[in-house]
């Protein structure tokens, strides 16, 4: 017979014990995002105003090119599937990486979105071309950038670390590095559900460290 003694001891001692069981198991098990390229070089190395870095940052980095106006759409593209969703992250930024002569093309770029979209996250870094294609080549994706720009947009964790898909059928050989910013369906259905597992990875972390303190 179910007595309320019970009923209280149970509420105050066994329920938050199976909890915090449940809890850990769930971190345990939590499908990860791999790494595709541990230690990627960090942006405050090539960042003249050292205002920018890549660690403790949840980050989406692009690179726009001496064409800037030419690949709009997909910088657009980014901002309105990635962006937008999830710029109120507190550790989120979106990162854009361009040749110090594309200055006045950037900033209309910059107006174009500020236009219709909260600039606050938005970080955009000039660098020579020789930096920026030195920054690039640590993320080993194994394909050049061309004329100092690629389509895709690259997923880095807080510990500087480039995230990705080790078996990814469209990919070639079937690794993921980056993602399609000219694809909608990719930013979508790949990169959108890629950054949500990154923040709950952090967000299962921190419960799971303040649930060790309360014990």
């Amino acid at each position: 017979m179910i007595t309320k003694k019970r009923v209280v001891l149970f509420l105050l001692f066994i329920f938050p014990l199976m909890f915090y069981l449940v809890l850990s198991t769930g971190i345990n098990n939590f499908g990860k995002l791999p790494v595709v390229t541990p230690k990627v070089m960090n942006i405050s190395l090539i960042d003249s105003t050292k205002k920018v870095s890549l660690e403790r940052k949840i980050s989406i980095v692009c690179f726009l090119g001496n064409d800037v106006k030419g690949i709009q759409g997909g910088v657009f593209n980014l901002n309105q599937k990635i962006y937008k969703p999830f710029y109120g992250f507190k550790n989120f930024q979106m990162i854009a990486v361009y040749p110090k002569e594309q200055e006045q093309e950037v900033a209309l770029l910059k107006k174009e979105i500020g236009n219709f979209t909260n600039m606050v996250k938005w970080k955009f870094v000039a660098a020579s071309e020789e930096e920026i294609t030195l920054f690039y080549e640590s993320f080993q994706t194994g394909t050049p950038l061309d004329n100092f720009y690629t389509q895709n947009a690259f997923l880095i964790d807080k510990e500087v670390n480039l995230r990705g898909r080790l078996t990814d059928e469209e990919s070639f050989e079937g690794k993921l590095y980056g993602y399609n910013m000219n694809s909608v369906s990719e930013l979508n259905k790949k990169m959108k559900d890629d950054v949500k597992v990154v923040l709950a990875e952090y967000r299962l972390a921190l419960k799971k460290n303040d649930a060790d303190r309360e014990i």
